[in-house]
């Protein structure tokens, strides 16, 4: 099993939160404090590098939506890099990938943000 962690980076436009492990009831709680932590800091554009997460729940959806209302309100940007279909299947069918932009790659999601230099 692989062991689950949070860490954060400062990307080409932000930080970027590399998450790592199977994101559920138990894990999604450190994920939260941890994007938020990072919001509260002043940071406006984020990414989240959901590629090495292997299973995702309701409960890691429920944090990152949470997140992104927090970003939103501060006239901020969040963007997700996910690669497993599964995963993508989540926000799918709970409409969030309607709202919060889906990536392949972290640098595809930095290059989609807002502050991205064209």
């Amino acid at each position: 099993m692989v062991e689950f962690s949070v860490t954060t980076r400062q990307g080409r436009v932000g930080p970027v939160i590399e998450v790592v492990g199977d994101l559920d009831m138990a894990s999604a709680p450190q994920l939260r404090d941890r994007l938020l932590e990072v919001v509260e800091t002043g940071a406006r554009t984020v990414v989240v590098d959901l590629t090495q997460v292997g299973f995702m729940d309701s409960s890691g959806l429920g944090a990152l939506v949470l997140v992104y209302k927090n970003l939103r309100e501060r006239d901020g940007w969040l963007g997700l890099a996910v690669v497993r279909q599964s995963i993508r299947n989540v926000f799918s069918i709970t409409s969030v990938d309607r709202v919060v932009p889906l990536f392949g790659t972290v640098r595809e999601a930095e290059d989609g943000s807002p502050t991205a230099v064209r």
